[in-house]
């Protein structure tokens, strides 16, 4: 317990029979709850840390089908907060993670300057060199496009699963429709993005030890791809349409109006003057690339008010007026 927060480990577990027991023994003592959740693995590794693990915070979750990562750590999740858990830490059971840092991720939430934490592994380049290239150039490729679809533009390194979340923030997210495997992570800034919470990335060393990751960096970044730009959309759709209606609607509107007017207009005109072998005027010319310019100038201005926009007040500060809350 941290200043009166209940904090709870969520360790999702699936194949890491050889490494879960290293992992249980280094949380720190100010952890209250360890969770840890057997995704149907096919090393039982539940039956094993209930024979092997003697920790009196343990408590174990067993799932009758595999659900993924990401189903692992919302199982987590909805028992820790069934217990009373404040914040919820999420460390991998393959020894990947530090449990040590734990309570460095919790400080931000307790201080209330943020309500999710997510470990960043690229703040020291002495860090990153130490990541095989191709998750360096998979990280990097999906770092762009999640800041677009999540609205977190400060933000690197969203795959990364180290994570501390607040009650506060939690509760508000809806974990059913989070994805289950790895598209998680990215999901949840989408969603948290959706909710406005404060999101920070706290600077960690990532740790390998020969593990060949089962992810494929193309089939990766095809399917995220999809799921980003699908959630791109719907930011924008909630936060500029249906939520609210600002500048930054105004710009987009206007982007995409002269954008589409000069592309469509410019086009005609180039197909039209080929068939009939004929120049445009200087006239037509302007006429298509004014608006593309209008176009390109206001599609920077949204951007810079969608970045501009990212939530500054944590959602866990509402829960500081409200103590009886916090006592659930």
């Amino acid at each position: 317990m941290i200043n009166d927060h209940v904090i709870a480990t969520v360790i999702p577990c699936y194949r890491v029979r050889d490494k879960v027991l290293g992992v249980l023994a280094a949380i720190p003592p100010e952890v209250d709850l360890v969770i840890c959740v057997d995704d149907l693995c096919p090393e039982q590794s539940g039956d094993f840390i209930a024979a092997s693990c003697t920790d009196p915070r343990l408590r174990l979750v067993r799932h009758v089908r595999n659900r993924g990562v990401g189903g692992a750590v919302k199982s987590g999740y909805e028992a820790a907060l069934a217990a009373g858990a404040h914040i919820m830490v999420k460390v991998d059971g393959d020894g990947q993670m530090d449990p040590r840092l734990a309570l460095r991720f919790c400080t931000p939430i307790v201080n209330g300057v943020a309500d999710y934490v997510k470990g960043n592994r690229f703040h020291n380049l002495e860090d990153a060199s130490s990541m095989p290239l191709v998750r360096l150039i998979g990280n990097a490729a999906l770092s762009f496009i999640t800041k677009l679809s999540s609205g977190y533009y400060s933000i690197v390194d969203p795959t990364n699963g180290y994570t501390a979340i607040h009650r506060a923030a939690l509760e508000e997210l809806p974990l059913a429709k989070i994805a289950d495997r790895y598209f998680f992570e990215s999901d949840m800034l989408f969603r948290l993005g959706i909710a406005r919470a404060v999101v920070v990335d706290l600077p960690m060393q990532a740790v390998y030890a020969g593990e060949k990751s089962s992810l494929r960096v193309g089939k990766v970044l095809f399917e995220f791809s999809v799921k980003h730009f699908r959630n791109f959309g719907k930011r924008i759709g909630y936060r500029y349409f249906l939520r609210d209606f600002n500048i930054g609607s105004m710009h987009l509107l206007t982007a995409l109006a002269a954008l589409t007017f000069g592309i469509t207009f410019g086009s005609w005109h180039w197909v039209r003057g080929l068939s009939m072998l004929t120049t445009a005027s200087a006239g037509t010319v302007m006429l298509a690339a004014l608006p593309l310019i209008i176009g390109f100038q206001s599609l920077l201005a949204f951007f810079q008010q969608d970045v501009a926009g990212m939530p500054s007040l944590p959602l866990n500060s509402f829960l500081r007026l409200r103590p009886e809350r916090a006592k659930t």
